[in-house]
């Protein structure tokens, strides 16, 4: 078996993907180690299985999620066959403290959580580059948007954005297929926000990685539903619809599933070798690299570097800073209303789509807030009662059916999405105390939200009324959900990037200051949170951190 390998990918996911293709097409001989097996998408993925072909006929083993995956269905996507996608608690445990709920929710296979994942991508911008320093938090990123422009619009041509340009300024503008279109009640209420608001607050269909139209050999999607299980026609973007088959095609990628990675070795300078454990026989590996990329997920990542210790290192790999596994961040969510839009009873659901609204952020844009930093954005839609109620609505005959017809109201909903600000406390540390299945010290996670982010949850709710309300809707309620940071599986920023190696891990270009051959490429990596979906921002970093590795592989540089 082949040990010895021009580069090392660590994860075959939403980055992972990424640095393979781009190190192949470069023409670097590249293994990609993933944790988990093989999926073939013909054999393993599940989105046209119905109800009735389903063994708990879509109600899934509760025994075996309560057994098995008590805290992996918190996701609403592991369900009877999304499940399947999602890890096993008991072979991957994790701690947190007591007073610190935190959902690590993840997928361990090939192509990783870009299988389940919403598909909703937006651009980061100079308001969000420029925040930390220009309010003294945490530190500054050492890049800004017209560093990163090239690169969003080289992978948003690869993987298709469906979405609609607004040229705002604070939401840079993709390079986009045609967007879907909105349901009556959304372009209601999207007018009537217009009318209120003007060019302060813009509603818009979402900006989503699922086609409109044929596209790099993808086909345009048929809108079948159920994304989280998996998608054979390749429709929405993961990596092994797109990535990982661009990197098989050159000839030059190794992928090896099971290869649960145990830590990185060090010698002079550099990445010495991957230690992996064969999740299956559990045997002992090593491989090498001339250039290892690191992305196996923000907490997954920080858990590999933190147990490779060294003389040199002795708190982990290219922690120098003592800042790895600091600045924890996630996305808060589920503060928001909803309420009845009046009107369009003649109209059912006359749209089909995998994809909601989205309306950008509007506080501390052009004017500052007096409780708090930054800001959050609505997902959402509108909604309406459809056949399906009949599942759960009591009666027979005649009468049964015709209270089916009567559909209500059409709903509409605005869920918001907010920042949250890095904090030292927030953090990923190892529990030797626990051990996962395969004998590797498991993560220890403590997280929680701190008074920003508190302050933003009643102006979320508020805001989102207010303009609901505004635009015509009727019995407007807002609630709050008592979501545990991890839920919005957004974690980010245990291995920040940074100018200085004092206070940070990598360069602007994912390096690792202390180890010139590692390069740290998923969320770990994130100075600041933003309150944007961060999966494309990750995917743009990726592509440019492997660009500058491959040129200095060729100038001997590494």
């Amino acid at each position: 078996m082949r040990t010895e390998y021009d580069a090392v990918v660590i994860g075959s996911g939403i980055t992972g993907g990424w640095a393979a293709k781009e190190l192949t097409e470069a023409g670097l001989h590249t293994l990609v180690l993933e944790a988990g097996p093989e999926i073939i998408p013909e054999r393993d993925y599940t989105e046209h299985v119905p109800v009735w072909d389903m063994k708990y006929r879509g109600m899934a083993d509760r025994k075996k999620l309560a057994e098995r995956q008590s805290i992996q269905r918190e996701c609403y996507a592991c369900d009877e066959l999304g499940s399947a996608f999602f890890v096993d608690d008991v072979e991957n445990p994790y701690t947190t403290p007591d007073d610190s709920p935190f959902l690590f929710l993840r997928g361990r296979q090939v192509g990783g959580r870009s299988i389940m994942w919403g598909r909703q991508v937006y651009r980061l911008s100079d308001l969000d580059f420029e925040a930390n320093a220009r309010e003294g938090v945490g530190i500054d990123w050492p890049i800004r948007y017209a560093d990163l422009e090239p690169w969003y619009d080289y992978v948003e041509r690869f993987i298709g954005v469906s979405g609609e340009a607004l040229g705002l300024p604070h939401l840079p503008d993709s390079q986009f297929l045609p967007p879907m279109t909105m349901m009556c009640a959304e372009a209601h209420v999207r007018d009537g926000i217009k009318r209120a608001y003007g060019d302060e607050r813009t509603l818009t269909i979402g900006r989503c990685a699922v086609l409109t139209r044929d596209h790099n050999g993808r086909r345009a999607c048929h809108y079948c539903g159920p994304c989280e299980r998996g998608c054979r026609t390749g429709s929405y973007f993961s990596s092994l619809s797109a990535t990982l088959p661009a990197a098989r095609a050159t000839g030059l990628m190794t992928l090896r599933p099971n290869s649960v990675v145990h830590s990185l070795g060090y010698r002079d300078g550099k990445i010495s070798s991957v230690k992996v454990i064969d999740r299956e026989s559990h045997e002992a590996l090593e491989f090498k690299g001339r250039v290892v990329f690191l992305g196996a997920s923000t907490i997954e990542s920080t858990r590999i570097l933190l147990n490779s210790t060294s003389p040199d290192f002795p708190n982990g790999i290219a922690n120098s800073s003592g800042t790895l596994g600091h600045y924890l961040m996630d996305h808060t969510m589920g503060h928001g209303a909803g309420g009845d839009v009046p009107g369009f009873e003649d109209q059912a659901n006359q749209v089909r789509r995998i994809n909601g609204i989205y309306l950008p952020r509007f506080r501390n844009v052009t004017s500052k807030h007096p409780d708090f930093l930054r800001g959050f954005a609505y997902q959402g839609g509108g909604s309406r009662s459809t056949w399906s109620r009949g599942s759960t609505t009591s009666g027979l005959g005649a009468g049964f059916k015709h209270r089916l017809t009567e559909m209500g109201p059409w709903q509409m909903s605005l869920y918001g999405f907010g920042e949250c600000l890095p904090h030292e406390s927030n953090r990923v540390e190892l529990d030797s105390d626990v051990v996962d299945a395969w004998g590797i010290p498991v993560p220890r996670i403590s997280c929680r939200w701190r008074e920003n982010e508190r302050a933003m949850f009643d102006d979320m709710a508020v805001s989102a009324a207010e303009m609901l309300e505004a635009a015509g809707v009727r019995n407007v309620q807002v609630f709050h959900e008592d979501n545990p940071p991890g839920k919005t599986i957004h974690e980010m920023g245990t291995a920040r990037m940074g100018r200085d190696p004092e206070t940070s891990v990598l360069n602007a270009h994912n390096q690792a200051h202390d180890v010139r051959n590692l390069f740290v490429i998923d969320g770990s990596c994130m100075v600041s949170s933003a309150n944007q979906n961060p999966s494309l921002t990750y995917m743009a970093l990726t592509a440019r951190a492997c660009a500058y590795a491959v040129d200095a592989l060729n100038r001997m540089e590494l």
